[in-house]
């Protein structure tokens, strides 16, 4: 972060630097669901292990005060949907949708009761393009369209892959232990925030398909 920042130092030019909601989860385990909702505006303490993606995101808006670079942060929440370009997935859905498939069952963390906002890919594509051309330097946006809790995203797997909507809980040091802490604040825990700069100061509309509509369209 310190060489592109170097880099563009003086320039004016933009800087879009990719984050993740996880910044504000918690340590959840599955098992509780928060009353907490986000906007870019509330005051949080990070997780011990999202501190350091915190202070990235600091040290790029600073740049946009100290620099003179056109620096933004976006904040994605669950990202869903066909990748655009690179034949990639994101993280957090492929991985339940994998161990679903290999339990024969629809897997949530603990009670699967915590929350986390979501994304459609491309709706998140526009709010890129929508930064670029018109956000203001050191601006921070999080990228969400709703919310569902884990434990109904296992049910909707569970069906979308032909087990009838059964659903299994996967024990959170289970799931630590095969996936590492990635586990405990992207699968475990609750991310709930509203987009409000990125509708009200880009105007972004996003508009494609919900989460549990896209699971039970597009997963065979």
């Amino acid at each position: 972060m310190e060489t592109f920042i170097s880099a563009l130092r003086g320039s004016g030019k933009p800087f879009l630097h990719t984050s993740g909601s996880s910044v504000v989860g918690d340590d959840a385990r599955g098992d509780a669901v928060s009353e907490q909702i986000y906007d870019e505006e509330t005051p949080f303490t990070p997780m011990d292990t999202r501190e350091d993606r915190v202070a990235i995101n600091n040290q790029v808006r600073r740049a946009g005060i100290d620099e003179a670079v056109r620096s933004v942060v976006i904040v994605p929440s669950m990202i869903y949907g066909e990748a655009l370009g690179l034949p990639t997935d994101s993280d957090q859905l492929p991985q339940i949708i994998r161990k679903s498939r290999e339990v024969g069952a629809g897997v949530h963390v603990g009670k699967g009761v915590n929350r986390w906002s979501n994304v459609h890919i491309r709706d998140l594509a526009q709010l890129y393009l929508l930064a670029l051309t018109k956000a203001p330097s050191a601006s921070y946006f999080f990228a969400e369209n709703g919310e569902e809790s884990y434990g109904d995203i296992a049910i909707a797997v569970s069906k979308a892959l032909g087990f009838g909507g059964k659903t299994v809980s996967w024990y959170a040091e289970d799931a630590i232990a095969e996936l590492g802490d990635w586990a405990r604040f992207a699968i475990a825990s609750n991310s709930r925030v509203r987009a409000v700069h990125a509708r009200n100061l880009l105007g972004w509309k996003p508009a494609e398909e919900s989460l549990l509509d896209w699971i039970e369209i597009h997963l065979k």
